[in-house]
């Protein structure tokens, strides 16, 4: 299966990394349909094509005539390029799937460049609220300028240089953040009812997709944010250090992770099952396509931390670990995308879409689009709590009744034993 991508349009979320917007989306790049007798032949001046391929390119003639109009009446000059890509986001946007969409060639660039998690900003993930218009920010990337000048997680945005930041400026603030290293750029805070003004040099930003460490003598900890780069392989080299320090539980914390490459959450999956399913999809026709796990799981106990923004491979990975592994989901219900879209190229001047193409269900059958993973312990945060913790700080009460849901299972085991 080629690589699938989970990237989730959040309703009151948008999580950008200094310089992109985010959307939570599961893809896959296949091949590009190729409609039957679409043979072209060209003689001189003379196109020949099919009578049907014809037909349908006078289903197009309309959009032709508009533009025509448009150039020899509209008062100022046009881009022709500009009107098309306008043209192709409309045409998705009619299907009214928040998750099929048009990216003109600078957008479908800037998708690959922040999978890869390097760009030159200044390092921090902001969530956007269209309840207060608060732009947050989630995570202050590791070595990166921010954290190095002293902004913090739980910091409010409220100016870029002289734009003021609101949830409808975010993406304008976040381009302007992005640009070349050693340029500086002026973020105003609000912390904690204080402001505060930092100068930050961009930098190459490197961003980490997953934190780990030790609970407690036996309870390693990972943090996977996001299902992007090459946080398979990340992941695997944090399960093997907590193993080696004596771990025997992992509370794996995916929440307000909005997903990414689907290939990463099998891959994940795999180290705690035996041979079997971790998930499978269903096309429009009832075909059904299933992703297998390997024999050879892990010893470990596992919990498993979600909340409203752990979607798509989140829910992918956490639903398989719940129905097959043993795991216990702690938290409120995720999400809720369990549709899969396709990511391709289309043109000649690096355009693409995305569209949906399937749902995803987990091991077990149950439907996760438009329901989410309903959590076996359920445990919101306190009213006002923004959930802005450090990394493995007990102070937060999701982390903690995790924790503690882990040392009962770890005690039942002993008693077992």
């Amino acid at each position: 299966m080629k690589k699938a991508k989970l990237i989730l349009l959040l309703a009151l979320v948008a999580s950008l990394a200094a310089g992109c917007a985010y959307l939570p989306l599961l893809t896959m790049t296949p091949e590009l349909p190729v409609s039957p007798d679409q043979t072209v032949t060209e003689n001189g001046d003379t196109v020949t094509i099919p009578r049907a391929l014809y037909e349908r390119y006078q289903q197009m003639d309309e959009l032709l005539e508009i533009m025509d109009v448009v150039d020899t009446y509209y008062y100022q000059d046009t881009d022709e390029r500009t009107m098309l890509d306008g043209a192709a986001q409309g045409l998705l946007y009619a299907l009214e799937d928040p998750y099929t969409f048009y990216y003109n060639a600078e957008a479908y660039a800037e998708l690959w460049e922040e999978d890869e998690g390097n760009y030159a900003g200044v390092g921090i993930q902001i969530s956007g609220s269209y309840l207060t218009g608060d732009c947050t920010i989630s995570r202050v990337f590791d070595n990166g300028p921010a954290r190095e000048a002293g902004i913090h997680k739980g910091d409010i945005l409220r100016k870029v240089d002289d734009l003021e930041v609101t949830v409808y400026t975010l993406n304008d603030a976040v381009d302007i953040m992005r640009g070349h290293p050693g340029e500086p750029v002026t973020l105003v805070v609000d912390r904690n009812g204080e402001e505060l003004t930092f100068t930050v040099n961009r930098a190459q930003v490197s961003v980490n997709w997953v934190e780990s460490g030790m609970l407690t003598d036996n309870v390693g900890y990972i943090y996977l944010y996001e299902f992007s780069g090459d946080c398979a392989a990340q992941v695997d080299a944090a399960i093997a250090d907590i193993i080696a320090q004596g771990a025997r539980g992992l509370i794996l914390d995916l929440r307000d992770n909005p997903g990414g490459w689907m290939d990463d959450a099998v891959s994940i999956a795999d180290h705690f099952l035996d041979e079997g399913i971790i998930c499978y999809l269903e096309y429009k026709d009832g075909t059904r396509e299933y992703e297998y796990s390997k024999d050879g799981k892990e010893d470990l106990e596992l919990v498993i931390l979600v909340n409203e923004f752990s979607a798509s491979s989140s829910e992918i990975l956490a639903g398989s670990l719940q129905d097959c592994a043993g795991a216990t989901v702690v938290g409120v219900q995720s999400y809720g995308k369990g549709v899969v879209q396709y990511v391709l190229p289309i043109g000649d001047e690096g355009a693409g879409m995305q569209v949906t193409v399937a749902q995803y269900f987990t091991p077990n059958g149950n439907t996760v689009h438009g329901i989410g993973i309903t959590p076996d312990v359920e445990i919101a945060l306190p009213e006002g709590d923004n959930g802005m913790y450090e990394f493995g700080d007990l102070a937060d009460p999701q982390l903690n009744k995790a924790l503690e849901v882990m040392e009962e299972k770890l005690g039942k085991l002993a008693e077992a034993v």
